[in-house]
């Protein structure tokens, strides 16, 4: 890679279950402890704890309207646009819009929305059902509204890859800066669907934590006792520059995006291929892009989702890898599981992890599994320098995403 073709990350916005804003999503993250809690919405449901946003008031963090024209999945995702645009230096007033693409990664979009309006046409008939349905919940949307909040009008689409849509969004978001398409892109995650169906949804399918009486102890990656993830929901945005041009208008670069790989197992429609083989070419992919090799890779944000089969599969896949002397951990068990927002959340705490050479701990790893072969970071966040990171994320359908940050 030249430098010409470097990226650099010049700015981050965080919306997560440990609370709004970057300082305090990473806060809560170090800190290693889960943010689950029993969620009222889901009353009733066999499985009714979630990791939710605290606090979000859509008029006041939003805008006065935002209740009757957004789905909670595109308030999230304004907040934390907003936050990462900020964090960059970048004004949006005199930026050349047409220059500015959005790119970001959903799996479900207006959830809530549908069955908010599903049931009212089924209680109250059609003339009940909102006019503003789609707009609310095609998730598109998202991108769209980040166009009109920012004013970019440049290429603006969304991703959805399942559970590693974020990741996918950034990778793809950096080869509009390496094709000369954009100068600064707007990418990341966003997703919010805790609700009733989602949450029965995953339930039936058996990927849930059935830790219900014990909330904060649900979400344990890598632990023997680990039984399945925590719902979440969230929204990570990060902004991209070539970094050229970043250093030409002296704005702090926070860390380099090196290299993304991405691959398909071709395997089953939501069971990883047992060998991993698909996942090593796309981490392989990744580290040729960024021009580093396996044991230059000092820590890895893994997907980590805490099921029985997922974190066995890539913890041996990462073991094939790398070896050892990665430090890997899983901020799933702290903020759960964000399904199309996880790449883009664990992408910015990955950069995070490279800026203050810090490692956070998995939460609730306290007798790691003793098949896992792997140097997980427990109990609190370990300091270490970190020149090389990688940032891990696999959605149903087989679909994978791999990210590599470099110190900048």
């Amino acid at each position: 890679m030249t430098s010409g073709d470097s990226i650099a990350v010049t700015g981050l916005g965080l919306v997560t279950a440990a609370g709004i804003g970057t300082d305090v999503t990473w806060k809560g993250v170090c800190d290693g402890r889960s943010k689950a809690t029993r969620n009222p919405m889901l009353a009733d449901l066999p499985i009714d704890i979630s990791c939710t946003v605290p606090d979000l008031d859509p008029a006041r963090h939003v805008g006065p309207r935002s209740r009757l024209t957004h789905d909670r999945f595109i308030q999230l995702a304004i907040v934390a646009a907003r936050e990462a645009v900020a964090d960059s230096g970048l004004d949006p007033l005199t930026w050349d819009g047409a220059r500015v693409g959005v790119v970001i990664g959903c799996g479900l979009g207006g959830i809530t929305t549908f069955e908010k309006q599903h049931r009212r046409l089924l209680e109250k008939g059609p003339q009940a059902v909102s006019a503003l349905l789609l707009p609310m919940l095609v998730p598109n949307m998202v991108a769209g509204h980040l166009a009109m909040d920012l004013g970019t009008t440049g290429p603006n689409f969304v991703t959805a890859s399942a559970c590693a849509s974020g990741a996918t969004a950034i990778g793809t978001a950096a080869g509009l800066l390496r094709e000369g398409v954009c100068d600064v892109v707007l990418t990341g995650g966003t997703e919010a669907n805790v609700s009733p169906l989602m949450v029965t949804g995953f339930a039936q399918m058996g990927v849930l934590s059935r830790r219900v009486d014990d909330p904060t102890a649900a979400s344990r990656p890598f632990d023997a006792a680990r039984d399945g993830f925590v719902i979440g929901e969230g929204s990570g945005v990060l902004v991209l520059e070539r970094e050229a041009d970043a250093r030409a208008r002296r704005a702090p670069v926070r860390a380099r995006l090196a290299g993304y790989g991405a691959s398909a197992d071709a395997h089953h429609i939501t069971t990883p291929e047992p060998e991993g083989r698909s996942v090593r070419r796309a981490l392989r992919d990744a580290l040729t892009q960024a021009g580093v090799g396996t044991d230059e890779v000092r820590h890895v944000n893994a997907h980590g989702t805490a099921t029985r089969i997922n974190d066995a599969i890539e913890a041996r896949t990462l073991r094939a890898v790398f070896g050892d002397g990665v430090a890997v951990t899983s901020t799933k068990g702290v903020l759960g599981h964000t399904l199309g927002a996880a790449g883009a959340i664990e992408a910015a705490l990955t950069v995070l992890a490279v800026q203050h050479s810090t490692v956070p701990p998995t939460a609730n790893l306290e007798q790691q599994d003793p098949d896992l072969d792997l140097d997980v970071v427990s109990g609190t966040a370990r300091r270490t320098k970190v020149d090389v990171a990688v940032s891990n994320s696999f959605g149903f359908g087989g679909q994978n995403a791999v990210l590599v940050f470099t110190a900048a």
